[in-house]
């Protein structure tokens, strides 16, 4: 690769540089998470993470491990920005975004630090652009605090299961509603549409289930107007995690594998809607 081999220029020292031989592999799973302009950037040693919010509703995280990239390097101990998210895909498709066999755009990225923006190096066939990309203060994210010992209820879905349900359930519902259980119906999706309420049920022997760990009944509703965006993580995985936790906050852990075979994550947190009674249920 024509980037990796190239060292910064004297006296530059970048908090940010990482080198991808296909550009394809970053643009595709930030367009899972492109539901808002902005995102915010934050790096590590371990890798990159993308974080976009809406209505502090709302969080999806998408996950590139250092390991996707070719050179991966960050200077400090994190490193942190916001930036376009609209412009940051428009630049990473600049020589277009159908894939020609044999040919791939190779992406050198840099970042000096606080202040500069973001420097993108494309190459493709020969031909080099650049682009400079402004960044800005990172503002405060939400911390839905979701970790593992909070966890209710745990299934992992082979993600053509899921597919499948958003195509059939009825999407003029305002609310899915999901429920989880240790009992039947085990897993249940809901909604309550024009035509009516429909509910798909998966057993927990079923060939979609990959992993059932529910350990109490619980049924939520979320606003299907925040949980559409994740259909776009959903269309490129395989599987998918759903996790709740005690106050029916959600978690949505797409396992997306790109052209190469290596695996990338993208977790969509979403809010409960208001507490429904048990007459409604």
């Amino acid at each position: 690769m024509p980037f990796s081999a190239q060292p910064p220029a004297s006296g530059e020292r970048y908090a940010l540089s990482a080198s991808l031989d296909n550009a394809r592999h970053l643009s595709s799973l930030l367009r899972a998470v492109h539901f808002q302009d902005h995102a915010t950037c934050f790096a590590t040693a371990s890798g990159l993470r993308v974080t976009v919010e809406d209505a502090k509703c709302i969080q999806a995280n998408a996950f590139i491990q250092a390991e996707i990239f070719q050179e991966f390097s960050v200077q400090e101990e994190s490193v942190m920005f916001r930036i376009s998210l609209s412009v940051l895909l428009d630049c990473l498709t600049i020589f277009g975004t159908s894939s020609v066999p044999g040919t791939s755009t190779a992406l050198r990225m840099c970042y000096r630090g606080y202040g500069y923006p973001l420097m993108l190096f494309l190459e493709e066939g020969g031909v080099v652009t650049v682009c400079k990309i402004n960044t800005q203060e990172p503002e405060e994210l939400l911390d839905f605090d979701f970790c593992s010992t909070k966890v209710v209820n745990k299934i992992i879905l082979q993600s053509e299961g899921l597919r499948e349900a958003f195509a059939e359930l009825d999407m003029t519902s305002e609310v899915l509603q999901i429920t989880m259980s240790p009992d039947k119906p085990y897993f249940r999706l809901s909604t309550f549409g024009n035509a009516g309420s429909a509910h798909l049920d998966y057993p927990r022997d079923s060939d979609l289930m990959e992993a059932f760990h529910c350990n109490q009944t619980q049924t939520n509703r979320y606003k299907i107007s925040l949980l559409k965006p994740s259909t776009k993580a959903l269309a490129l995985s395989c599987k998918v995690s759903i996790r709740t936790d005690a106050q029916g906050f959600l978690s949505l852990q797409y396992m997306i594998r790109n052209e190469d075979g290596q695996i990338c994550f993208v977790e969509y947190y979403c809010c409960p809607d208001e507490n429904i009674s048990e007459a409604e249920l």
